[in-house]
């Protein structure tokens, strides 16, 4: 899921801990697609902020090692991979 973040000019993308879930990234567009470390909260999600300007960004979590889709948005798009990435759209 992303959101819009606590401090202005960022979004917070963060992602439930399934099944025991040790560490978690998101990568995308907006970081050449290197993993950005996620930190795990008192919910059991991980979550980071990331500070983005207005525009469009797909990106993919990385949970465990094993690549998905935000489970909890449905804008995607097609990746050279077979799969999709999830789309933000920031304002």
């Amino acid at each position: 899921m992303y959101q819009k973040g606590r401090k202005k000019g960022t979004m917070e993308f963060s992602v439930a801990a399934l099944n025991g879930a040790r560490e978690a990234a998101v990568a995308g567009d907006f970081s050449s697609w290197k993993p950005l470390a996620m930190k795990k909260q008192k919910n059991g999600r991980f979550a980071v902020n990331v500070a983005l300007p207005t525009g469009v960004y797909e990106y993919r979590f990385i949970v465990d090692g094993q690549w998905q889709s935000d489970p909890d948005h449905s804008h995607w798009a097609p990746n050279p991979f077979g799969t999709f990435n999830s789309v933000a759209q920031v304002q």
